[in-house]
């Protein structure tokens, strides 16, 4: 199945505590554009697929998702774990606290914890896969606000690469659609 390496994929630190961040990050760990989301969602359309290429690719991303999700679930222990309890407050994260402690836990900014409707798979590859592709726009974007969010240079860091891969995802998910278009052309499904 997989070998599972018990390091980070990317490094994660912080300059300081800050609830705040810790906040807005977490929608990346259980909201709708988060890693959880995405990981289930490519690791589950993959038996779909009409050619082991795509297949392939789907695993692979699906399984790199997981690895985001220790990344952004890291961040956001590692921004909260030193916190004062003011601090936590403050950053209006009382009611998370409340139920979580300084655990991690998958919801989204806001506090909406996280549905299996957030998942899209429609066992059609090409609608799939364009579902892929936007799903990893909305990461970026989101990425991207984290990134304007955030004033402490080690975090903006990890937000930047994992903002770069989900650039790289979108790539190969559209170089996959082209294998699959081509596929589907050959055998007239169109």
């Amino acid at each position: 199945m997989w070998v599972y390496e018990k390091t980070l994929l990317y490094p994660v630190r912080v300059t300081r505590p800050d609830p705040r961040m810790a906040r807005e990050i977490i929608t990346q760990y259980g909201g709708p554009d988060g890693e959880l989301a995405a990981s289930l969602r490519y690791l589950t359309q993959r038996y779909a697929m009409p050619v082991s290429q795509a297949v392939a690719t789907l695993t692979d991303i699906g399984t790199e998702e997981l690895a985001h999700m220790e990344i952004v679930g890291a961040l956001v222990y590692r921004l909260i774990r030193d916190a004062p309890l003011d601090a936590i407050i403050a950053a209006g994260m009382d009611p998370y606290y409340a139920d979580h402690d300084r655990g991690i836990y998958f919801i989204t900014g806001t506090g909406e914890p996280w549905t299996a409707a957030y998942i899209a798979s429609k066992g059609d590859p090409v609608a799939d896969l364009h579902e892929d592709m936007a799903a990893e726009q909305k990461a970026r974007a989101t990425y991207e606000k984290l990134i304007d969010l955030s004033d402490d240079p080690d975090v903006t860091d990890v937000v930047r690469w994992l903002r770069q891969r989900e650039v790289n995802h979108f790539q190969r998910f559209g170089e996959t659609l082209n294998l699959v278009h081509e596929y589907l052309s050959r055998r007239r499904v169109f």
